[in-house]
């Protein structure tokens, strides 16, 4: 009688030593999802490392276009950044966008925010397109197919995926199990799902087991690297 083969021991470990190192593989011609919501839970200290590793050429999605010089407004004034897609380009701050974007050095697509979400959701969820009616009758739809559904015009919208997501979280294991600080956890899960690759900066790693099942947020199979930044910078 054959005996059941050993359990496997590999140990999975997703930690990188460096925020460069994390980054560094991103292409020219990426599309990037960046978590955040104003300036909660933004990423910065991945956005300076993707300044400071000079990818150029890139579609970014975020909810807004950032405020200040740091993270995205650095991407974006380096003229790093040909395309943002977000709800909001109006900012506290907004000078370094709207310098590229009245000189015709950046494009601009805009997208309501419940949209933004659901589009970027479908991607992560394998839905191939979806309906709202948010947008009819505005030029946002213009140019999109248009349906009656329930007795309503709905805007067919299509799913937005990326090719890497760089997210801020609170806490993680080395698997890449997340969990996130109150609103910091805005965008984040969803762009975890949609990217073909996750690269995300947290507060703290903990040990295995350490984190509560029923706390867990965004559970390791969507996560691909996990960068410890215990002091991360903020938007100034």
């Amino acid at each position: 009688m054959r005996s059941a083969p050993a359990k496997s021991k590999i140990m999975v470990n997703k930690e990188i030593a460096s925020l460069d190192e994390a980054v560094a593989d991103i292409p020219n011609g990426a599309t990037i999802h960046v978590g955040g919501f104003g300036g909660v839970g933004i990423p910065i200290d991945l956005c300076e490392a993707l300044y400071r590793q000079g990818a150029t050429n890139l579609t970014l999605v975020n909810n807004g276009v950032a405020s200040g010089k740091i993270g995205l407004a650095a991407l974006i004034g380096a003229g790093r950044v040909r395309k943002i897609i977000c709800s909001f380009p109006r900012t506290p701050d907004p000078e370094v966008f709207e310098k590229k974007y009245r000189a015709g050095e950046i494009e601009l697509e805009l997208v309501p925010q419940g949209t933004l979400a659901e589009r970027i959701r479908a991607a992560g969820a394998g839905v191939g397109a979806f309906y709202t009616p948010t947008s009819v009758g505005t030029p946002l739809s213009e140019g999109k197919e248009i349906r009656i559904l329930g007795g309503r015009e709905m805007v067919l919208e299509h799913p937005l995926h990326a090719d890497f997501a760089l997210v801020k979280a609170d806490r993680a294991d080395r698997w890449g199990n997340l969990t996130y600080r109150k609103s910091a956890r805005n965008f984040g899960p969803i762009m975890c799902m949609a990217a073909k690759t996750t690269i995300v900066q947290v507060r703290e790693v903990v040990a295995l087991g350490a984190l509560d099942p029923e706390a867990i947020i965004t559970p390791s199979i969507f996560v691909d690297r996990v960068v410890h930044v215990a002091n991360p910078m903020r938007e100034v």
